[in-house]
């Protein structure tokens, strides 16, 4: 299961991903393949970032609606709140 320090490794690789980022923007005459890769490699990381953070969500949701019994009605609205989210 992964856990708020994933998360915090993976926004430390997006700062680095970044970093490279604006370096190449900043050297001029910037090479738009490279440019078009780290772009890319953003936007996989950014996307398991967030990935982690839903499945954080629903994991607590789940645990909440386990403690809560009768409240599964609310865990269910509020992972497909979270999956619709995450897709936008």
């Amino acid at each position: 299961m992964a856990s708020l320090k994933d998360a915090e490794q993976l926004t430390k690789s997006l700062d680095d991903v970044v970093e490279r980022l604006r370096a190449e923007l900043g050297r001029g005459g910037a090479d738009f393949e490279r440019l078009t890769a780290l772009a890319d490699e953003l936007g996989e990381q950014a996307d398991g970032l967030a990935e982690t953070f839903n499945n954080l969500n629903e994991t607590l949701m789940q645990r909440l609606g386990q403690s809560n019994g009768g409240r599964a009605g609310a865990s269910s609205r509020a992972k497909s709140q979270a999956k619709t989210a995450v897709r936008s």
